[in-house]
């Protein structure tokens, strides 16, 4: 993912947010906002020739370096590319690239409601760990977060 990708990212995220499973947030930072809170490595974009199909990035799950090998899993796909592999490529491609960056354990907190994703992340090696009930509002309506987590099998096991 480049700076370029910015306008296109953006969209998508907007997308996802139309949806009302796919995050509590109700507005896009700007870029600068959003690369603050990400890892400058294992940010990947899906294409297909000029158009981003999806998107997926790390953030820092903490500050604390015992958890600089943590981080916080991101992943959208745009409307016209969901059901369709995107999300599973973009998700394999980011296990593989966190653990080529030492990051050891990857998180994940989804809407309880957002089946396609808890699919996805669990097809993808991650196991729910628990479920925060209530944890925020969307809206006016309480919901709850399922946490998932995948542990690497090649990276922090010394």
């Amino acid at each position: 993912m480049q700076a370029s990708d910015w306008e296109q990212v953006r969209a998508i995220c907007l997308e996802g947010i139309a949806t009302r499973v796919a995050t509590f947030e109700t507005d896009v930072p700007g870029w600068l906002a959003w690369d603050a809170a990400h890892l400058p490595s294992c940010r990947l974009v899906a294409r297909s020739a000029d158009s981003v199909l999806g998107w997926a990035a790390l953030g820092a799950v903490s500050g604390r370096s015992v958890y600089a090998g943590v981080a916080d899993v991101s992943i959208y796909v745009g409307a016209s590319a969901r059901a369709k592999g995107v999300g599973r490529a973009l998700l394999a491609r980011l296990i593989e690239e966190s653990e080529r960056n030492g990051i050891w354990t990857l998180q994940a907190g989804i809407l309880a409601e957002n089946g396609a994703s808890l699919r996805l992340h669990k097809g993808c090696g991650f196991r729910e760990v628990g479920r925060r009930e209530k944890i925020g509002k969307l809206g006016q309506a309480w919901r709850d977060v399922i946490l998932l987590e995948r542990r690497s099998r090649r990276v922090g096991l010394e």
